[in-house]
């Protein structure tokens, strides 16, 4: 069996200017399973401070074509804003596509919700579980990066409690209510009910 401390490694930072505003992207790597993910940080704080982090899945879709079938796209930019906008921040890229179930499968549950399942019946119809995220490699990413307190930007309850178990020090969670058009209306109350996401029900009637 493979060390824990061995399963995921640090491998290298660099530099990353964007429009946003001027970050460090450092690369991290699931040993296992040569699985990529980065982490984009901004600003200097010290080990006793609260940080504002985001955890935010791959979604291509998304965050590089800009579909209105998810509201990932919009999170993403306003997490990055949010992090600039307080001068000091991460945020960890993970790769986990379609909640773990990979781009091409994602397409095909695509079709399925086409057709009249929702996101969750999709997956499942596919063979999966609703969610197959594992978040566990954000441990030695916020470890790395001096990340022991932190301000989450999520709706996602699941991750708030995987960095509690974790041992991270989530002092508080602050929701994006951002992304909600008339093509993820229904996704985004899927997620709502059946995911227990937490947007509120003014943010879903807009």
């Amino acid at each position: 069996m493979t060390n824990p401390s061995e399963k995921y490694q640090y491998v290298s930072s660099a530099k990353l200017p964007t429009k946003l505003g001027k970050f460090a992207i450092h690369g991290f790597v699931e040993t296992e399973s040569d699985q990529e993910h980065v982490a984009l940080s901004y600003g200097e704080w010290q080990s006793d401070e609260v940080v504002p982090i985001r955890i935010h899945s791959e979604c291509l879709t998304g965050d590089a074509l800009f579909s209105t079938r998810c509201d990932c796209g919009a999170q993403l930019e306003r997490a990055l804003q949010n992090i600039v906008e307080q001068g000091k921040g991460v945020l960890l890229y993970l790769r986990q596509e379609g909640r773990g179930i990979g781009l091409l499968n994602k397409i095909q549950a695509y079709k399925l919700q086409d057709e009249g399942m929702d996101t969750v019946e999709a997956n499942e119809h596919l063979g999966f579980d609703a969610d197959l995220r594992d978040y566990t490699i954000c441990k030695l990413m916020l470890d790395k990066l001096n990340v022991k307190h932190v301000n989450l930007m999520t709706n996602n309850p699941k991750k708030h409690k995987a960095l509690i178990e974790m041992g991270i020090n989530v002092v508080e969670r602050t929701p994006i209510d951002h992304g909600i058009t008339d093509d993820n209306r229904h996704y985004i109350r899927t997620k709502t009910e059946k995911l227990g996401h937490q947007f509120s029900e003014q943010q879903l009637k807009k």
